[in-house]
């Protein structure tokens, strides 16, 4: 068969897909490119052999991942190619990007998954959000080490843009998508206690480190109920990594304090901060309870991770999070945090992620320097799904902690679309007046999104804060409800499958 014949059979087969479903909102999709993207031309160009159709919104938007997928997989493969052009420094950071396109490619296909059946309306916009984060972490990794190749750049760049027009394309649908019941997933709360796997570091139990029991896990007959490990009491120096094919895990320790994951990576001792983390949670629906995680590398090392979390639909109930500088990674997806504690100095809540923090303790340490900033939110998009919400939680001063001299602000805006909620919170006296604090030199300060709502103690006074055109004070209850876990990161949806407890509004 000639190859114009087969694109003719092709065509054929997409007008009658199309045809098929209900009429809706139909029209052309170079109008659609027009309409709807700021960057309509790469719109044009991307969806080029299908610009005489005419698609309802939600029929575009599924071709145009479709076709954005088609074009991740050959980034990742232009990016391998140019590998041998690096320099022996620059080789980690083009690893991690070439992880990083395996995760956009990942979430690329959920969404065209998504969209060919019927799921909750923020899934593939969360989805996208976070294809969206894995390129700006690929193109942040390659300028750490100094990466300008064109063609790198060039490559990384383009399929950016088309995630870029697929995130407006979502977020400019009309109608709602459908609800798809998240897969019946058992937990200890819900099931009698039941535990799959206990490790033990006295060999008391199946595994005697995380890892192995982690991987073994991996390793079992895929079912719908997640799978429980135990983590008896005791100090576990170890780098546990979920990875992104271990989903709806859960991992339960002794108590704070009793089972603890430490280890000592930092930007001082050689790593980047993507690679820092002595937990990392890459698989969705990871739930942890009961534990410390911790980074002992200390305040003059600088980055130091103690958890990364890139794992949709994860939750954290009473663990605690132990480090100075940028101590909690919150990199993508939805997360929740209840009853927690987060211990810190500079950005030590940072990400990309929309996560909320429920009913948690925030704990400010001396940093290296005289100034401690607790979040850094780093949205790279107007569509971009990412947050930081503290909700009903404490900040104040580590226990035997001296902060004197030292100005704790709430936060500061990594990006310039960055958005920060703290509502109904109590603030300690260490907070300073002014609340936030600008990124360096930044003067870009009109798009992003600050607000505090009904915060308490002696920090909270809202008089004298930033003056920034981003910043709000807000008065509203209906515009505070916006940040609930309920309409926020959806987690009436997802959260009761994990056996964690929240509060869906405010």
């Amino acid at each position: 068969m000639g190859l114009g014949v087969i694109t003719k059979c092709f065509i054929i087969l997409v007008v009658f897909r199309f045809a098929s479903i209900a009429l809706g909102d139909e029209v052309a999709i170079d109008k659609r490119c027009d309409q709807t993207v700021r960057h309509p031309s790469q719109c044009k160009n991307l969806m080029i052999q299908y610009l005489t159709l005419k698609t309802t919104t939600t029929e575009f938007l599924e071709v145009y991942v479709e076709q954005t997928l088609d074009g991740s997989v050959k980034a990742k493969s232009d990016t391998y190619s140019l590998g041998s052009q690096l320099k022996q420094g620059q080789k980690e950071a083009w690893e991690d990007c070439m992880d990083l396109y395996d995760q956009t490619i990942y979430r690329l296909n959920q969404s065209v998954s998504c969209l060919k059946k019927v799921c909750y309306g923020s899934d593939v916009q969360t989805w996208l959000s976070t294809a969206l984060t894995n390129l700006d972490t690929c193109r942040e990794r390659m300028s750490e080490v100094g990466v300008s190749s064109h063609s790198l750049q060039s490559v990384l760049q383009s399929i950016t843009v088309d995630v870029i027009n697929a995130l407006a394309i979502s977020k400019g649908m009309k109608r709602k998508f459908g609800i798809l019941k998240a897969l019946p997933i058992e937990s200890p709360s819900t099931n009698g206690g039941r535990v799959d796997v206990v490790v033990a570091k006295d060999g008391s139990g199946d595994y005697k480190t995380i890892q192995e029991a982690v991987d073994g896990a991996g390793k079992r007959t895929k079912t719908s109920r997640r799978y429980v490990i135990r983590v008896k009491q005791g100090t576990y120096e170890e780098y546990v990594i979920v990875g992104s094919q271990s989903n709806n895990i859960m991992i339960i320790g002794d108590g704070i304090g009793k089972t603890v994951i430490t280890g000592d990576r930092s930007n001082g001792t050689g790593f980047s901060t993507y690679e820092s983390a002595t937990f990392l949670a890459k698989g969705d629906g990871l739930v942890l309870k009961n534990m410390t995680i911790r980074n002992t590398a200390g305040p003059e090392n600088k980055q130091a991770v103690a958890l990364r979390s890139d794992s949709d639909a994860s939750a954290f109930h009473r663990c605690s999070f132990e480090g100075f500088q940028d101590t909690l990674y919150v990199r993508a997806s939805r997360q929740f945090f209840k009853e927690c504690d987060i211990y810190g100095t500079v950005d030590f809540i940072c990400g990309y992620a929309a996560v909320v923090f429920q009913d948690c303790q925030i704990f400010a340490q001396r940093p290296s320097g005289g100034v401690n900033t607790i979040t850094a939110e780093n949205r790279v998009n107007t569509n971009h799904t990412g947050e930081i919400v503290i909700h009903n939680s404490v900040v104040k001063g580590a226990p035997d902690v001296r902060l004197g001299g030292v100005k704790t602000y709430l936060g500061r805006p990594w990006s310039v679309y960055a958005r920060t909620m703290v509502m109904k919170t109590q603030l300690d006296r260490l907070v300073d007046p002014k609340g936030w604090l600008q990124w360096g030199n930044r003067r870009d300060i009109s798009s992003m999104y600050y607000a505090e709502y009904r915060n308490w103690g002696p920090g909270s006074g809202t008089e004298n804060r930033v003056k920034w055109p981003g910043f709000h004070v807000i008065s509203d209850v209906q515009e505070a409800r916006r940040f609930t876990v309920r309409n926020f990161i959806d987690g009436a949806s997802w959260l009761p499958e994990t056996g964690v407890p929240f509060s869906v509004d405010l």
